[in-house]
């Protein structure tokens, strides 16, 4: 593996082969010593062209616990703020023979851009660009879903059979791309449930059950996996809704809603959330969520991408 920018360049072994990995770095962060010598003298670069808290510091985690050297490069505060260009914050990472970069960029494409360049020949990381894709979220996200589901017997399933419904803002949402073209390789069925203001256009042709009402949803297709997603106003310059109250009244999980899943149902959200608007607080920390996990999940799912993407095994040797 070269590059990793989309979660549709995976295919069902691929994806599996990267799950059991991340499987092995969740035992490493068992042990005492939570650090493994494979990537030492690699550097990896976290360029991060948007805010972020969870897959930054994931990121680095994950490199640190490699043993790789790490930089951690913000645009504010940088040379970008200067109107400093794509290609030439490149082209210095280059001269400081970076071996992986980490991008999040606000542009969809952006990863894309500098992987087929030639000023850089750092493998590279899809961390979140626009409204494009963010494959390390449905890495981690498709990992709890198997270690939830599965338990102890997890390595080497796939998810196949398992109903999967996201709600809310699949317009602006990476993540309900990037889940839907894994999970869909992964075997699991998949449908989008929000207003049609926030569904995006073609949503039709997608390989995706789509539905505008969340009760009726919840009723005649009980998922196994209910995922909320944030409504991302930063990206809104329109009224995609009349008003949050609303909103929440018809797509939001609050406790009635949470009350009619299934016991077995579990509940995720990729975090930041909005809690009271897509989702309740008694939602958010109750037993059938899996918020907190997916965070812990991320570190061992992106320890497993830089692991294949820098080392080239495919056996970790601890």
């Amino acid at each position: 593996m070269r590059h990793l920018l989309s979660t549709a360049q995976l295919d069902r072994d691929t994806a599996i082969e990267l799950l059991d990995i991340a499987e092995t770095m969740a035992d490493v962060a068992d042990r005492e010593v939570k650090k493994l010598p494979t990537l030492r003298g690699k550097t990896v670069v976290n360029l991060f062209y948007e805010d972020s808290t969870r897959t930054r510091i994931s990121f680095e985690a994950a490199a640190k616990r490699l043993s790789a050297d790490v930089i951690n490069f913000s645009a504010k505060g940088s040379s970008v703020s200067k109107g400093e260009s794509l290609k030439d914050t490149a082209q210095t990472l280059q001269a400081m023979d970076a071996d992986a970069v980490v991008i999040r960029h606000s542009a969809s494409g952006a990863p894309q851009v500098l992987a087929d360049s030639n000023w850089i020949s750092a493998g590279i990381v899809n961390a979140g660009d626009g409204t494009h894709e963010h494959p390390t979220q449905a890495l981690l996200d498709a990992f709890t879903m198997r270690r939830r589901l599965h338990g102890s017997a997890s390595r080497g399933r796939d998810l196949d059979g398992v109903q999967v419904t996201i709600v809310g803002d699949i317009l602006h949402s990476r993540v309900a791309r990037s889940n839907l073209w894994l999970l869909t390789t992964l075997g699991a069925s998949v449908t989008f449930v929000g207003p049609a203001t926030l569904m995006p256009v073609g949503v039709d042709s997608w390989p995706a059950t789509v539905s505008y009402d969340l009760d009726d949803t919840l009723r005649n297709n009980p998922p196994d996996v209910l995922m909320m997603l944030r409504i991302q106003s930063e990206r809104m310059n329109a009224a995609f809704f009349p008003n949050e109250r609303e909103y929440s009244r018809q797509w939001g999980l609050g406790d009635e809603r949470l009350a009619a899943l299934g016991p077995d149902s579990i509940v995720m959200h990729p975090g930041p959330m909005n809690r009271g608007l897509e989702i309740s607080a008694a939602a958010a920390d109750s037993p059938q969520s899996t918020v907190r996990e997916q965070v812990a999940n991320g570190v061992s799912v992106r320890m497993a991408v830089l692991y294949l993407l820098l080392s080239g095994e495919r056996e970790v040797r601890l």
